[in-house]
């Protein structure tokens, strides 16, 4: 896009495409070889242990005898597109365009098993990574009536523990989900 032979002066045709005039100047470097060797490793690390991130790949790096810091490990990281898989806020924001329901269970005085159910699904840490709990409660008696752990936030195992529950315990008369 840049036109070294061009009348226009390099610094007016980086302004004209919006872009710094450092950039013009800049000149790409090769990545060395131990990079290279480093970055391979980094990726099998990762499809190992893909919640690492560059700390514990910077430890395990360690022990393998590179001479590597972390915030190489980092920048490696972040030149191939490799972050760590962990828990992350809001996961349960609300879509635009979702339609919200009023809550109906607000002054509703609960009296008997079966009159309402709950369903919630939590994050467990583990030491390597975590897992996601459902479970399904019984809000009169307090009583779990189904669970299922899950590695992944899929909704095959939200749905095995519905239809366990639904099969002890038949149907209630309200399921309620909380939207947070």
């Amino acid at each position: 896009m840049i036109n070294r032979d061009h009348k226009l002066p390099l610094t007016h045709q980086a302004k004209v495409l919006g872009m710094s005039r450092s950039s013009v100047y800049y000149k790409p470097r090769p990545v060395s070889e131990a990079d290279l060797k480093l970055m391979r490793r980094i990726d099998e690390l990762h499809l190992l242990y893909p919640f690492a991130g560059s700390r514990m790949l910077r430890d395990l790096l360690l022990g393998e005898d590179f001479k590597v810091g972390r915030l190489h490990v980092r920048t490696l990281m972040k030149c191939m597109g490799i972050e760590a898989i962990y828990r992350r806020p809001n996961t349960s924001k609300r879509q635009p365009g979702h339609k919200i329901y009023p809550y109906l269970l607000r002054d509703l005085a609960v009296t008997r098993p079966n009159q309402v159910w709950a369903t919630d699904i939590s994050y467990i840490p583990m030491k390597r990574g975590f897992v996601y709990l459902v479970a399904i409660v019984d809000w009169f008696s307090r009583r779990v009536l189904a669970w299922r752990l899950s590695i992944t936030l899929e909704v095959d195992f939200c749905i095995a523990a519905l239809k366990e529950a639904l099969f002890h315990y038949g149907k209630p008369e309200t399921f309620n989900t909380p939207s947070h």
